[in-house]
């Protein structure tokens, strides 16, 4: 029996060409919102769940830091996907024939540059994989549709410029979580570690916190602090540091940490995607 991966949004996505690159033996399982993909797994329809936690270009992907802690789940591994935007259209389209490209504003704004040269007016649909969508079932040879490749073979369009984001290097990170946890040493590379935190209300409680993992030598690569249920007092801190729980100067970093905080919470062990170097 194939397992199945729970991802966000219509065939077609960002987040479904994700599940396809990093667990190709599994079936994808789209969703309607981040939570939903994330019930699928606690009910067990799916054993994966594939959310995506920050862009390159634009930063944090709202409100999923919220979602991380209190999802019952576990990060097991991560994935560094690029994001190739395609204009797609109905089949036999000529390029010339485009005066507009459905997409979500996100991407619209990535593609200014194509848009602009070729005089193609953008226009604002839901999500990209739900505009390749409706451009297919349409069929207006004007309206084109900015979305991936494995959109355009879903709903049957045609490739009519491959690649046209401004920006060379616009990649996507995604956490793939579980059920269970993993805290196993896996593949020859270096481990990762996330984890999110409270500190104790004493003054300068953060700056010393953070100093274990600057004493110890642990590289934390990502320190996001964020709100809790609206209040201007309460602030978690989600962070990833390099190393695995078992590392010596991790266990260090950490115990010193613990000092400092009043609330701990581990929310994965996973191998680093090697297009992290």
């Amino acid at each position: 029996m194939t397992g199945r991966i729970a991802f966000q949004g219509e065939p077609g996505a960002y987040s479904h060409q994700a599940c396809h690159e990093a667990r190709p033996d599994l079936e994808a399982l789209p969703c309607r919102t981040f939570e939903d993909a994330i019930e699928a797994v606690r009910r067990g329809d799916a054993d994966y769940a594939m959310l995506p936690v920050e862009n390159s270009t634009y930063g944090r992907v709202a409100d999923i830091h919220h979602l991380l802690p209190e999802s019952g789940l576990h990060i097991v591994d991560e994935a560094f996907v690029r994001v190739h935007i395609n204009l797609l259209a109905v089949p036999g389209t000529p390029l010339s024939a485009i005066k507009r490209a459905m997409s979500h504003t996100v991407l619209l704004g990535q593609c200014r540059g194509f848009l602009r040269e070729h005089a193609i007016q953008p226009v604002t649909g839901a999500d990209t994989a739900g505009s390749a969508r409706h451009v297919a079932e349409h069929g207006e040879p004007a309206l084109a549709a900015l979305a991936s490749e494995l959109a355009g073979e879903i709903y049957g369009l045609d490739v009519l410029a491959r690649h046209i984001e401004d920006k060379s290097n616009n990649t996507t990170r995604f956490l793939i979580m579980s059920r269970e946890a993993d805290l196993a040493r896996r593949g020859p590379g270096p481990m990762m570690t996330t984890f999110v935190f409270r500190v104790r209300n004493i003054p300068a409680a953060l700056y010393k916190a953070m100093g274990g993992f600057a004493t110890n030598g642990v590289n934390m690569t990502k320190l996001e602090s964020y709100m809790v249920d609206g209040s201007f007092s309460a602030t978690q801190f989600y962070a990833d540091i390099e190393g695995h729980p078992d590392d010596r100067n991790v266990q260090l970093a950490l115990e010193e940490l613990a000092y400092f905080t009043s609330q701990m919470s581990l929310l994965g062990v996973y191998p680093a995607d090697p297009q992290r170097r």
